[in-house]
């Protein structure tokens, strides 16, 4: 079989296949191997769930360069937030996740001493499902410019985070790479962390808009839709980055492979088609998926989908992360 032929080809020195899925997400890269039994050295995988606010915590740390070659990711610490009622515009449920964000954010950067902090709002503003970090820096509450006009008294308080933001564009818009920009911001402002919004891909329609991923790493933005852009990390901007990102879009073979799953489901559930799901169950994800790549391009390879609701889901969701990152660094 052509397909066969092609995974077999493309196997690594451990037996384990170096077509990776496209998606931002940590989780899926670790969930690929968990369909394929395949244990990950190097890498350390915790999972809580809050039954209270129907929110699972996945923690993935990258401990080895062995492990973040096999996971296709950074050496580093990757948090997931799944909440399926995230699209929901309940504003009880919005502010749970909100804390919870918070609470994750509190763990990775150390809020107990006064710090600076510039937010970064990638993406660009004039398509709707790249707008989410423009519209987090929008709702963010800005202090920087306050202080420095009138000190920390104007807040009445003896301690207060320096918060900046900016939203950069998109290359096609200013003609420089995001990095450019940014790395002339931090020189000038001095801040002690960035903050990078950014809206992701995933590999599974069930993610979608339901999943906010932090990482230590930094972020490449558009890795996700297969548009490199120089990363934005310790290394290139010399403080660390923190990333923040919820899944918007997805490939149009990811759609076409979730049909294929659940047809199989029903083949399975059918007297009469049962053997033919049992067998189409026999190839692992990464090969039905580099299957369906095979079947649909050239035309469909590029396509990027996203849910027809996402005008108010983008508003709701960059409302939801500003929360967040206000309660953290207040």
């Amino acid at each position: 079989m052509k397909m066969y032929r092609k995974v077999v080809e493309n196997m690594g020195e451990n037996g384990t296949e170096k077509f990776m899925i496209r998606t931002d997400l940590a989780v899926e890269a670790k969930e690929s191997f968990e369909e394929d039994n395949v244990e990950i050295r190097g890498v350390i995988i915790d999972e809580k769930y809050k039954e209270d606010s129907d929110i699972k915590i996945t923690r993935v740390v990258i401990e080895t360069k062995n492990g973040a070659k096999a996971m296709g990711k950074p050496m580093g610490t990757y948090i997931t937030l799944e909440a399926p009622n995230m699209v929901v515009p309940d504003e009880d449920y919005h502010r749970e996740i909100s804390k919870e964000l918070a609470e994750q954010l509190k763990k990775i950067i150390p809020i107990e001493k006064e710090i600076a902090v510039l937010v970064v709002g990638l993406g660009n503003r004039e398509v709707t499902p790249d707008s989410l970090g423009p519209n987090v820096v929008e709702n963010l509450l800005i202090t920087r410019h306050v202080v420095k006009e009138y000190g920390k008294e104007a807040y009445g308080k003896n301690k207060v985070n320096i918060i900046s933001g900016i939203i950069p564009g998109v290359m096609a818009q200013t003609g420089m790479e995001t990095l450019e920009i940014i790395k002339g911001v931090v020189e000038e402002t001095k801040p002690d962390y960035v903050i990078a919004i950014d809206a992701l891909a995933a590999r599974s329609t069930k993610r979608l808009n339901r999943t906010i991923q932090i990482t230590d790493t930094g972020i490449n933005p558009g890795s996700g839709v297969g548009n490199h852009r120089n990363g934005l990390n310790k290394e290139s901007l010399n403080i660390p980055v923190i990333a923040i990102g919820i899944p918007t879009v997805v490939d149009a073979a990811t759609i076409v492979n979730d049909t294929m799953e659940n047809l199989i489901d029903a083949m399975e559930q059918t007297k009469e088609l049962k053997a033919i799901g049992g067998t189409l169950k026999t190839f692992d994800s990464n090969e039905k998926y580099q299957l369906i790549r095979e079947i649909i391009s050239p035309h469909l390879n590029g396509m990027f989908v996203t849910p027809k609701d996402i005008d108010e889901t983008i508003k709701l969701l960059g409302y939801t992360i500003s929360e967040g990152l206000n309660i953290a660094l207040s």
